[in-house]
C-alpha cells in the first residue's frame, strides 16, 4: 500500500496551495507589497467598479503570466536571451489590456470597465509574478496558480479595503489623517490581519 497521494491527487493539492497560499498567506497587495498604488486609487464609493477592477486584475494577472512564461520558456531562454525578459513581459502586459477589457465588456456589460487601463498598467504584481517565476523555475501549473491567487487576493484586499474606506470615511478623523494617512494604516492594520493565515497551510 502506497503512502504518498497519486500523481493526479498530488498535483492538485499543489496546486490549491499555491493558490491559498499566494491569496492569502503571501497576499502580493499586503505582503510584498505590490499593487498598493491600484488598490488606493480605485474609487471605493462604486462597488461594481471595485469588483470590475479585481476581476480585470485577476485575468490579466493569469494570462500575462502564463504567456510570458511561454515565451520566456520557448524563446528567451533557448536563444540565450533571457536577460531580455522585461523588454518582453513589459509590454505583453500592456497589449493584453484593451482587448481583455474589451471581452470582459462583452461579456459583463453590467460592470462597468471603462477607464481602468491605468489601474491596470500600475500593478506591479504582473512582472512581480514572472520575475518569481523566472527567479525560482516555477512550472506553468504551480505559476498559474500563483497568478489566479495573486489576482484573487487582490481582488479580495480590494473589497475589503473598500468597505473599510467607506466605515470610516463617516468617523470624525483628525485633519492631519484624512485621505492618506488613514489609508495606509487600514492597510497595516489589514495585512496584520492577514498575518492569521500564517498557520493555515503547514509543509
Amino acid at each position: 500500500m502506497r503512502d504518498s497521494l497519486p500523481v493526479p491527487a498530488a498535483t492538485m493539492t499543489h496546486f490549491l496551495l499555491a493558490l491559498f497560499s499566494t491569496a492569502l498567506i503571501n497576499n502580493f497587495v499586503l505582503q510584498w507589497p505590490l499593487g498598493v498604488d491600484p488598490l488606493l486609487q480605485a474609487d471605493a464609493s462604486n462597488r461594481q467598479r471595485v469588483h470590475a477592477l479585481g476581476l480585470a486584475t485577476t485575468g490579466l494577472m493569469l494570462l500575462s503570466s502564463v504567456l510570458g512564461h511561454v515565451l520566456y520558456r520557448g524563446l528567451l531562454q533557448p536563444w540565450g536571451l533571457a536577460a531580455l525578459q522585461l523588454f518582453i513581459w513589459l509590454p505583453l502586459s500592456l497589449l493584453l489590456i484593451k482587448p481583455l477589457l474589451r471581452l470582459l465588456s462583452r461579456v459583463l456589460p453590467r460592470l462597468p470597465f471603462e477607464g481602468l487601463w491605468p489601474l491596470l498598467l500600475g500593478n506591479a504584481g504582473m512582472l512581480g509574478l514572472l520575475l518569481i517565476g523566472a527567479r525560482d523555475d516555477l512550472d506553468l501549473a504551480t505559476l498559474s496558480a500563483m497568478s489566479l491567487g495573486a489576482g484573487l487576493g487582490f481582488w479580495l484586499v480590494l473589497s475589503l479595503f473598500s468597505d473599510l474606506r467607506q466605515r470610516i470615511s463617516t468617523n470624525d478623523i483628525p485633519l492631519p489623517w484624512r485621505g492618506l494617512p488613514i489609508d495606509l494604516i487600514s492597510a497595516g492594520l489589514m495585512a496584520v490581519a492577514f498575518f492569521g493565515f500564517n498557520g493555515l497551510i503547514k509543509t
